[in-house]
């Protein structure tokens, strides 16, 4: 900013040193090794038992894995330092993995509905019992997982993507068992397809909406739960304050809103103790009542506005 001009800037302290699914590493490891264990157990099952839920089971387990791996290395690049170019460090790099997570689902959702089809064009014989067993590894591993990653996935997009697929493994376990309980009380083999049909049915909803939060923070979005309009009122309310202008709220990565604005305000704000009175009330209602601690604010006079506009043309 300019010397000439009577700005003030505040700001609630430099980003998080950790983004939020830095905390949660060690649990998106461990998910990562039992998945990769997993997904092999069930390639083999599928292959011995004839069993296309065993095998759609496997190739999601199979994107669970890219994914948990891209979540990993997505935190390592997001904890590297800020530097004079990036000056956010690589704190956005989880959303990518968010986002690159999501269309590996949406690929695997639309593999396995092909698959189904021509199952059902050319139907096989699938060994119930043995692809219960496998189907039960497979549960009972999802479970482990979802456990440790299901207080993550409240904290961090790039956990909740993990997490996400994760839950649609344990379901789709459950669905398997189904199926194959069906085929040896039945013997009904259309139960195997109709079961890989409702795994990849079960994919899709989840994934669109993990891809819209995830497509909010790269269009820089409004931070999820931070109303506007109530940001303004709030503003407004403060003593000095005559207007908000160019106001902007979004998301860096997960747990890390950011706010800035242009604030009017009266004559007394802007010399000696009522400025800095200003800016830590601004700041004071940004974290009370909207938990966004990353704010900056440029303190102007009535008309300053008009000046701006002006330098711009």
């Amino acid at each position: 900013m300019g010397a000439g001009h009577n700005h003030g800037h505040t700001h609630g302290g430099p980003p998080p040193p950790g983004t939020a699914g830095a905390a949660h590493r060690w649990r998106l490891r461990v998910a990562l090794t039992i998945t990769l264990s997993v997904m092999v157990v069930e390639i083999v099952g599928g292959v011995l038992a004839d069993s296309l839920a065993l095998i759609a089971d496997a190739t999601h387990m199979a994107t669970d894995a890219v994914g948990l791996g891209m979540a990993l290395l997505a935190i390592h690049m997001a904890n590297r330092p800020a530097t004079a170019r990036r000056t956010y460090g690589y704190a956005r790099a989880e959303i990518l993995a968010a986002l690159a997570n999501c269309l590996l689902l949406l690929g695997a959702g639309g593999y396995v509905l092909f698959e189904a089809v021509q199952r059902f064009m050319a139907p096989a014989e699938t060994k119930g019992g043995l692809t219960i067993v496998f189907a039960l590894v497979g549960l009972v591993a999802n479970m482990v997982s979802l456990s440790l990653l299901v207080r993550g996935q409240k904290e961090s997009l790039n956990v909740r993507g993990a997490y996400l697929e994760v839950l649609a493994d344990a379901l789709g376990s459950v669905t398997v068992l189904v199926a194959a309980g069906v085929i040896l009380a039945t013997g009904w083999q259309a139960a195997d397809p109709i079961a890989s049909l409702v795994i990849a049915v079960m994919i899709v909803p989840r994934t669109v909406r993990l891809l819209r939060e995830t497509l909010d923070v790269l269009l820089e979005a409004a931070p999820k739960g931070v109303d506007m309009t109530e940001v303004r009122r709030h503003m407004l309310a403060l003593p000095g304050v005559e207007d908000v202008h160019d106001l902007h709220a979004w998301t860096i990565t997960s747990g890390m809103p950011v706010l800035s604005a242009h604030v009017v305000v009266e004559a007394s704000a802007l010399e000696g103790p009522g400025h800095e009175k200003t800016l830590h009330a601004l700041q004071e209602c940004l974290v009370g009542h909207f938990d966004v601690e990353h704010c900056t604010f440029q303190l102007e006079p009535s008309g300053h506005a008009a000046h701006e506009a002006g330098l711009c043309h």
